[in-house]
């Protein structure tokens, strides 16, 4: 009985210290991230200063499945952005510009914490992007009748 409790105890630590993890990444997305990446699809597209964070993860995804190999992009990316390593497509560059380099804004730490947590939860599964994948090279296969 005794091991039994222990089991219990042991998965109920377990799950309560990743629904912290979450929350506590969740968190740090809403203070350092948000006021750019918006979680939700866009009503107003007009007051998008960033894309939203759900098509960025669409996009992450499409090129690094894994998540160690996502986060380690994203930590990169965050970290030092250039034109060359953007995965998004080239309107969304030309619209907003580059992401700039948040290095002193975030840790690396919460960084990972993020990073890891956006893997997990974005994008929803009812997500429809618009059109670009990757193939097995991660170069852009680019749907011309989306991208004119």
């Amino acid at each position: 009985m005794k091991i039994k409790q222990i089991v219990v105890f042991i998965g109920t630590l377990g799950v309560a210290t990743s629904l912290f993890a979450a929350a506590d990444a969740n968190k740090i997305f809403d203070a350092k991230c948000a006021m750019c990446h918006i979680k939700s699809m866009p009503t107003n597209r007009a007051n998008m200063v960033a894309p939203a964070i759900m098509g960025v993860m669409r996009h992450i995804k499409m090129a690094y499945p894994n998540k160690e190999d996502a986060i380690n992009f994203m930590v990169d990316y965050v970290q030092n952005p250039k034109k060359e390593k953007a995965i998004c497509m080239p309107q969304k560059i030309a619209r907003f510009g580059l992401m700039p380099s948040q290095k002193g804004n975030i840790t690396l730490e919460e960084l990972k914490k993020v990073s890891g947590w956006l893997f997990d939860n974005f994008p929803p599964k009812n997500f429809k992007g618009h059109g670009k994948y990757f193939n097995h090279n991660k170069k852009p296969l680019v749907n011309s009748s989306l991208h004119k």
